[in-house]
């Protein structure tokens, strides 16, 4: 684990950790809402591929997802 070479003043530590409950707070955390199988989901932007990717591969093969 990194160990600090000297102490971090309070205004830094503070400012730091104000910017770090700003950034967990956000209104939008990179959610997006898709539909599969009928059912509304909250992915986040980066998977909406891979759940649409995985969808169609399901369908195609008849699995239905592993869910039945």
């Amino acid at each position: 684990m990194a160990v600090p070479k000297r102490r971090t003043s309070r205004a830094n530590t503070r400012a730091r950790k104000a910017r770090w409950i700003a950034g967990a707070r956000r209104a939008d955390p990179g959610l997006v809402p898709i539909t599969v199988d009928g059912e509304r989901m909250l992915v986040p932007r980066r998977l909406v591929r891979y759940f649409h990717s995985a969808h169609s591969a399901a369908t195609e093969s008849g699995n239905g997802g592993g869910r039945r």
